[in-house]
């Protein structure tokens, strides 16, 4: 299986062209004005245009309302919407019938019994499994926590991910893709475009 790989929070086109050129399968902008990664809706539209269609674009919002999805939408190619808050799953089952877009859901592990949350986000079309406090802490959670592990529908792992680790985590856990964010930064909030390709690298190399 191969397994496809996200660059979270990119906001420059030095760090977009860096994940474009080293195969990136998924772009991530964060439209959290609280993340030192946030993006605004005019440099967003600006680096979508670099983006091939090849390449899914997926925005990551927390607790947004329809007003927000509905302007970043409007100008911004989005293949997939990522929501990383509270939401309920009574939420993501109406933002995906309104807006006619993918939806993935984040979840926080800190114990097995958390797994249990994903039957409930049985609209979402991807989900995302994260350390708890949310994306782009650099922290992992308990990777046993997985161990026998079968998600009922695609399934990222993040959290804590970095070019020494990924294909460690990939032949161990064999996600169907893997997130990362402050993994490939020189600085919080700050993506590094050697990082960035040298993460690509480790995480598309041939294991068997």
């Amino acid at each position: 299986m191969k397994t496809l790989v996200k660059i979270c929070g990119l906001n420059t086109p030095e760090s977009m062209e860096a994940a474009l050129d080293g195969g990136a399968d998924y772009v991530g902008l964060v439209f959290h004005p609280a993340s030192p990664r946030y993006v605004d809706i005019e440099v967003a539209s600006y680096l979508a245009k670099y983006v091939p269609d090849s390449v899914k674009i997926v925005g990551l919002f927390v607790n947004p309302d329809d007003f927000t999805l509905l302007k970043t939408l409007d100008a911004v190619r989005l293949d997939m919407l990522q929501l990383h808050g509270h939401e309920m799953p009574v939420r993501v089952k109406e933002v995906r019938e309104k807006f006619g877009t993918p939806v993935m859901k984040a979840l926080s592990l800190s114990t097995k019994s958390d797994l249990t949350q994903i039957d409930q986000y049985k609209d979402a079309d991807w989900i995302l499994l994260d350390a708890p406090g949310g994306g782009g802490t650099g922290k992992s959670f308990d990777w046993s926590i997985l161990d026998g592990f079968e998600s009922p529908k695609p399934w990222m792992l993040a959290g804590g991910l970095t070019e020494s680790n990924v294909a460690n985590a990939i032949s161990l856990l064999r996600p169907n893709a893997v997130d990362v964010s402050s993994g490939v930064e020189s600085a919080r909030g700050v993506k590094d475009a050697g990082k960035i390709r040298a993460f690509l690298k480790a995480a598309k190399a041939p294991r068997a």
